[in-house]
C-alpha cells in the first residue's frame, strides 16, 4: 500500500492513471472501488482542491471516452462521478478543518440528502424495491420470502446509502493513512482515536430514532432510513472508543485485533458499539480511563 502512495504522488498523470485502472477493475472487484476513490483524495488532502480537480477531471474524461469506445458513455460518465466526485469534496472538508469526525459527520449528511431527496423523486422507492428485490429472488421461493421483502423493502434506501458512505469513508481513511504514512506517521491513529461528536448532535440522532419508533407511516419509514445512517456514524465512533479503550490493556494489540475480527464477523455488533458512540459523547470513557 505505501509503495502504491508513493506512485499516487509522483504526479497527476500517475495518480490518475492508477484511480482510472483501479476503477476499471472495480467493475468485476467492487470493493477495489474504494482504493480507487482514496487516490483522488490522497492528491487532494496534499496538494489541494485544484489539483484533485484536475486528477479528477482527468479521470472523468479518461472513463468516458473508454465508456464510449465500449458503448456505454453514460454508465462510464455517471460511475465515474458517483466515484470521485464525493471523495473530493470530503476530501477538501478533511484538508481545510482537519477533523475526522467532522469528515465523517459531512459524508452522513450527504447521505442524508441523498436520501431525501431520492424520496421526493421516488415516492414509490418502496414499491420499486419489493420489485427488484422479488426479480432476484427463484420463483419456487417467492411466496417464502415475500414477507421478508416487504419489510426489507422499507429501507433499502436507507441500506444503500449506509453502503455508499461506509465506502466513502473507508476510502477517506485510507487516504489520510497513506497521506500519514508519507508524511506525518502515526498522525492517523491519532486522528482516528480521537473520534468524537458533540452531545447536541448525539441528542438530535436519538431524537431522530424516537421519531421513527414512536411514528407511522412514511414518516417512520423516511426517519428509519435516515437513522441508519446515525447508526454508520456511530458505529465508527464506537470502534475508535473500545480501540482506544482497549489498546492501553496488557495484550492490548490483540483485544484490539480480536475485536476487530469479532465486529467485522458478527456485524450484530454494530449496534452495541454504535451505542458506545453516542454514550461517549457524555461519558467521555477514554478520558476518564486515560484519567486512571
Amino acid at each position: 500500500m505505501g509503495f502504491l502512495a508513493t506512485q499516487i504522488m509522483r504526479g497527476r498523470w500517475q495518480a490518475a492513471g492508477i484511480a482510472v485502472g483501479l476503477a476499471l477493475l472495480s467493475l468485476f472487484m467492487p470493493p477495489i472501488s474504494i482504493v480507487s476513490s482514496a487516490a483522488v483524495a490522497l492528491v487532494t488532502l496534499r496538494l489541494g482542491a485544484s489539483e484533485g480537480l484536475t486528477v479528477f477531471g482527468i479521470c472523468v474524461a479518461t472513463l468516458t471516452t473508454l465508456g464510449f469506445l465500449a458503448g456505454n458513455v453514460e454508465f462510464a460518465l455517471f460511475y465515474g462521478i458517483i466515484l470521485w466526485l464525493p471523495i473530493w469534496i470530503l476530501a477538501i472538508l478533511l484538508r481545510a478543518g482537519r477533523s475526522l469526525t467532522l469528515t465523517i459527520e459531512s459524508a452522513v449528511l450527504l447521505g442524508g440528502v441523498g436520501i431525501l431527496g431520492f424520496s421526493l423523486f421516488k415516492p414509490d422507492a418502496v414499491e420499486m424495491w419489493k420489485h427488484l428485490l422479488m426479480q432476484m429472488t427463484p420463483p419456487e421461493a417467492a411466496l417464502t420470502v415475500q414477507p421478508q421483502v416487504d419489510k426489507i423493502a422499507q429501507y433499502m434506501t436507507g441500506i444503500i446509502a449506509a453502503g455508499t458512505i461506509f465506502g466513502w469513508i473507508f476510502a477517506m481513511f485510507l487516504a489520510r493513512w497513506w497521506q500519514a504514512q508519507l508524511y506525518n506517521p502515526d498522525g492517523f491513529r491519532t486522528e482516528y482515536l480521537g473520534l468524537a461528536t458533540s452531545r447536541k448532535l448525539a441528542l438530535g440522532s436519538i431524537g431522530l430514532v424516537s421519531i421513527a419508533a414512536l411514528s407511522s407511516g412514511e414518516i417512520s419509514v423516511l426517519a428509519w432510513n435516515l437513522s441508519i445512517l446515525v447508526v454508520v456514524l456511530y458505529t465508527f465512533v464506537g470502534t475508535a472508543v473500545c480501540h482506544g479503550l482497549l489498546a492501553p490493556l496488557n495484550q492490548g494489540r490483540y483485544l484490539v485485533i480480536g475485536f476487530y475480527m469479532t465486529v467485522f464477523l458478527i456485524p450484530h455488533l454494530l449496534i452495541p458499539v454504535a451505542m458506545i458512540g453516542v454514550s461517549d459523547a457524555w461519558w467521555q470513557l477514554r478520558q476518564r480511563v486515560k484519567s486512571k
